[in-house]
């Protein structure tokens, strides 16, 4: 019996561990530069953080592609704290949910941001990004939770 209430406890601790090392990772790129690094040495970076504002007030688009033998259209804009789906279609889904990743296979989803349940049939539908800074994910995902599924990804420019 100890041995199975061991095992629960082991493994929120090691998701916990995991979790930190993959935040602290995701930090790593935006450090100061070091003297490996290619950037030249006669632009000072700022030591306060008005480039971290600049980059979440910057706007950034995407087109949607059906993945899996899914049907997802439309076009993603992300600009300031708001994220929109425009044109969008889905093919319909029990648990569709839209997600900030870096990369669109379950791995990069599980590790993404969900952002909020999305409606399949809705052509356009806006939602708040509150606390999340868009400018660290490459990807928007529609995915199935329920399903464990992509249906679709836009790669965001």
């Amino acid at each position: 019996m100890r041995k199975t209430a061991f095992v629960p406890a082991a493994l929120g601790v090691a998701v916990l561990a995991l979790g930190l090392t993959l935040a602290g990772c995701s930090s790593t790129p935006a450090a100061s530069p070091t003297s490996g690094d290619t950037m030249s040495s006669s632009t000072p970076m700022p030591s306060s953080s008005p480039m971290a504002s600049d980059m979440h007030d910057m706007s950034k688009t995407g087109t949607f592609m059906g993945l899996n033998g899914k049907n997802v259209k439309g076009t993603v804009t992300i600009s300031g704290s708001e994220l929109t789906l425009s044109g969008f279609s889905s093919d319909e889904g029990p648990d569709l949910h839209v997600y900030l990743t870096n990369g669109t296979d379950e791995a990069a989803v599980s590790a993404g941001k969900q952002i909020d349940p999305v409606a399949f049939d809705k052509d356009s539908q806006t939602f708040m990004l509150n606390g999340v800074d868009a400018s660290m994910y490459t990807d928007v995902v529609i995915h199935c939770d329920k399903a464990k599924a992509v249906f679709g990804a836009a790669a965001l420019s």
